[in-house]
């Protein structure tokens, strides 16, 4: 049996709270320490849960994520890296072009991909964005 043990190298444990199908395992399947998991999830290995930062309440939840929401994110992005917001951590803002003109090809991408199935609004929404971001990154090239 010894010799056994050590040929196998390692073993592998199911340690899911959940089957396939996403239900939770039955109760007798479940090991004690499984059991404990499955009732205090914060006490699980690898996700201390001093550093994860969740809401906690309702009163902040995150606001729902739509085609605009996403394209505006970008945009922030854009003008991130084009120096308009200071760092949060340093409190100084920096310039990196590059990292803005990939930004604005990123959006460029999602106008070429999404081209006929965006809705009159969220087109003019898309278009306008690149227009402003593209004059500024010549605006921002030509001051260098």
């Amino acid at each position: 049996m010894e010799k056994e043990k050590k040929d196998k190298g390692f073993v592998i444990k199911d340690r899911r709270l959940f089957d396939e199908s996403g239900d939770a395992r039955v109760e007798e399947e479940m090991k004690p320490e499984d059991k404990e998991l499955a009732e205090n999830p914060d006490d699980a290995p690898g996700t201390p849960s001093d550093e994860i930062d969740t809401p906690e309440t309702e009163d902040s939840p995150l606001p729902d994520i739509n085609f605009a929401g996403f394209i505006f994110s970008l945009s922030t992005t854009a003008m991130y890296h084009f120096g308009d917001f200071p760092d949060p951590v340093t409190k100084e803002s920096q310039r990196n072009l590059p990292a803005a003109k990939q930004t604005i090809d990123i959006l460029s991408i999602l106008k070429t991909k999404t081209e006929g199935n965006l809705d009159e609004q969220e087109k003019q929404m898309l278009d306008g964005i690149l227009y402003e971001l593209r004059m500024r990154f010549i605006k921002e090239m030509t001051n260098k």
